[in-house]
């Protein structure tokens, strides 16, 4: 008898539901949120696994990893799929996600979501180090402003080299002030020397990638968007065509038909938002600054017939298709040259 594995993870306990080929229920219980336990748990079962399902998540990847590695068919749904599914349930626990996740793959409605590779996960590890160091730096700076806000002093426009001088002075003579932004201006101090530690490593890291290299040939494309992207499709052999990427990564129109209603939205919003911001920040780069390009020319005439807005949003859709069709055909980019053919 074939059987389907729902797990409901969580961050001690995985919820578990085994369905048969029949659609009935055949055994339910938890385990522990470890590779080796949930795969002690699977060998106990009587018939033929014919595949687990987890939804995307925190843990989810390591476990996939885990398992997968121990010879089990395992399956990742998309987060979206997995809650609007089971959003019908009246009652919501886990052992309720489970049994719903277990009938999603036993029907075999979802969409499976690609398991990154240990080296992706790194350099998104990396990536978010950098991003949360950057936010912690610019949070103490807009609380040092303020902070001194209050006291009618103000820092204004100053660059970053100075700001720390600038503080300094507008709380001098004030012994209050001068105790209250000392500690904050050395943690900025700290935060800021990691934060240039990180950015030296990303560029490394972007220089030491062959498909790096390729990806940054773009104008407008540096180190983080070049090391977002790579991390984030991680293997493009994945993506049949270049135009599924558009799609895949949320900037493509959304819709909305029943009867007589038609509605095409703003942008999906679908997947990886870090990969979709870093593209649309390359594409904001590229229509005010750096050489110009065809790609930058086409991006103009739409923003002179749609607006800038939504030329920014096509600009960043194409410039993700056309760094995918650059990876599978190992070219860089040619600023003067045609537009890449794309599959």
């Amino acid at each position: 008898m074939k059987l389907f594995v729902g797990l409901d993870v969580s961050l001690e306990k995985t919820a578990i539901c085994v369905v048969s080929e029949h659609g009935k229920i055949e055994r339910e219980a938890q385990a522990a949120s470890e590779p080796e336990a949930l795969t002690r748990w699977m060998g106990d079962l009587d018939g033929t696994i014919a595949a687990i399902a987890l939804e995307a998540g925190p843990l989810s990847q390591w476990l996939h990893r885990g398992l997968t590695e121990a010879g089990l068919d395992v399956v990742l749904m998309e987060t979206r799929q997995v809650k609007g599914a089971l959003k019908a349930m009246p009652i919501k626990t886990d052992r309720r996600d489970a049994e719903g996740i277990a009938r999603l793959l036993h029907l075999g409605w979802f969409r499976p979501v690609h398991c990154k590779s240990v080296s992706a996960q790194e350099v998104r590890a990396v990536l978010n180090a950098r991003k949360a160091v950057q936010q912690g730096f610019i949070a103490l700076e807009m609380a040092l402003r303020g902070l001194l806000r209050n006291f009618g002093l103000k820092v204004g426009s100053i660059s970053r080299g100075r700001f720390e001088q600038r503080i300094r002075e507008l709380a001098a003579g004030n012994p209050m002030l001068e105790a209250a932004t000392e500690p904050m201006l050395r943690a900025r101090l700290s935060l800021r020397q990691e934060l240039a530690g990180l950015e030296r490593r990303v560029r490394q890291l972007a220089q030491e990638d062959p498909a790096c290299r390729r990806i940054m040939s773009m104008p407008g494309v540096g180190a983080v968007v070049a090391l977002t992207y790579r991390s984030a499709v991680d293997d493009p052999g994945r993506f049949t065509s270049s135009k599924k990427v558009g799609p895949w990564v949320g900037l493509t129109p959304s819709r909305n038909q029943s009867g007589e209603r038609d509605v095409s939205g703003g942008i999906t919003k679908a997947g990886d938002v870090n990969l979709r911001r870093a593209l649309c920040q390359a594409a904001t780069v590229m229509m005010h600054r750096g050489r110009s390009s065809w790609l930058r020319t086409w991006a103009a005439q739409i923003a002179r017939r749609r607006g800038s807005k939504r030329a920014m949003v096509a600009l960043a859709r194409r410039i993700g298709v056309i760094l995918h069709r650059m990876w599978i055909e190992d070219a860089d980019f040619r600023a003067d040259g045609l537009p890449p053919k794309v599959v």
